[in-house]
């Protein structure tokens, strides 16, 4: 009878336990608002089963840098090297990796294999990390390439510019597609009006990338980036004050219609739109204190964007992404390629 008794109560205490798991992994699937789940074959990480929001080792750049700005700079702008605008497509832009399952479950997985003798690039993930399951849809519109350029392994003096990358927020003050518009018009002789971006984010949520990070965008002029070492910037033109586009991402939000003004505010960005800059910004692996904004880098005083941005809750959402590699910001140094 005892022993009957003694059972009963292990039994009892099994069950209860087994509630408590069920109820401590239901709550755990929601997230800052993120509806995340066990990672599976659709999604794509870098992941640091540790912890999940610390940067990766920055993986070696697949394109040289250009070694120095030429001085003076040419009369008119030549094509960056290594992009064809008629083959262009998203690899160039983010390398997908492909989330693996644990290894136990790799013995069941005929596909998993597949790819694995094929040398398709697979990251291991600990049973224990899930990821969000948000995918934003992906746009390419490639800007013409007198609105960007190559970036340099040392300043116009010579000097070996070494920065690590940061992310700059900025919005477009107008729709995407009429950045996008711009951005695709040439501009040969006007300096002035060459600009563009790395990535643009529609009010649906829509990533658009505009030029590939391995290449400046022209997003901040007289620009400096105030960072843990100390001011931050680098001269690539002798008729232009020093910036931060040689190791800038430059990302940009579409603005809602009332902000297509000069106002200090506006009705501020959709759900969607700060989904996929923390989605975005995550696949960088930039941490969060190389993050700034155009206002924040700009010495004119003439710029305020992004307007209305809530950094609260686009924090919140970046902390639900683990950092990955998959947008790599910059280039080889070109000696050692």
């Amino acid at each position: 009878m005892k022993k009957k008794l003694l059972n009963a109560i292990a039994l009892f205490s099994l069950c209860v336990a087994t509630v408590i798991i069920s109820i401590h992994s239901s709550q755990a699937e929601m997230l800052e608002g993120v509806r995340i789940g066990p990672a599976n074959a659709n999604q794509s990480a870098v992941v640091t089963p540790a912890n999940a929001t610390d940067a990766p080792a920055a993986p070696t750049p697949a394109y040289a840098c250009a070694l120095q700005p030429p001085n003076p700079p040419p009369k008119k702008p030549t094509p960056p090297a290594n992009v064809n605008p008629g083959k262009i497509s998203l690899s160039r832009f983010r390398q997908v990796t492909r989330v693996a399952a644990t290894p136990e479950e790799t013995a069941t997985n005929p596909a998993e294999k597949t790819e694995l003798s094929q040398g398709t690039p697979i990251v291991r993930r600990s049973p224990a990390v899930v990821l969000p399951s948000y995918s934003p849809k992906e746009e390419i519109a490639l800007a013409h390439y007198t609105n960007y350029g190559e970036r340099f392994a040392r300043d116009l003096y010579g000097k070996p510019a070494k920065n690590d990358p940061i992310i700059v927020l900025h919005e477009t003050v107008a729709t995407a597609q009429s950045a996008v518009n711009l951005f695709q018009t040439p501009h040969f002789w006007d300096d002035s009006s060459q600009v563009s971006y790395h990535a643009l984010i529609r009010r649906n949520g829509a990533v658009i990338y505009v030029v590939p990070p391995d290449k400046r965008a022209f997003g901040a002029g007289n620009s400096i980036f105030k960072g843990s070492q100390g001011d931050e910037t680098v001269k690539t033109n002798p008729d232009f004050p020093p910036s931060v586009n040689n190791f800038a991402y430059h990302i940009s939000l579409e603005t809602p219609s009332d902000g297509f003004n000069n106002a200090y505010r506006h009705s501020g960005y959709t759900a969607a739109q700060y989904q996929s800059l923390a989605w975005l910004a995550a696949r960088t692996g930039v941490p969060e204190s190389r993050i700034t904004t155009h206002k924040a880098v700009d010495r004119s005083g003439s710029r305020m964007d992004p307007r209305s941005f809530d950094y609260k809750r686009f924090f919140g959402l970046l902390k639900a992404y683990p950092r990955q590699t998959e947008i790599v910001i910059g280039c080889a140094d070109p000696s050692a390629v």
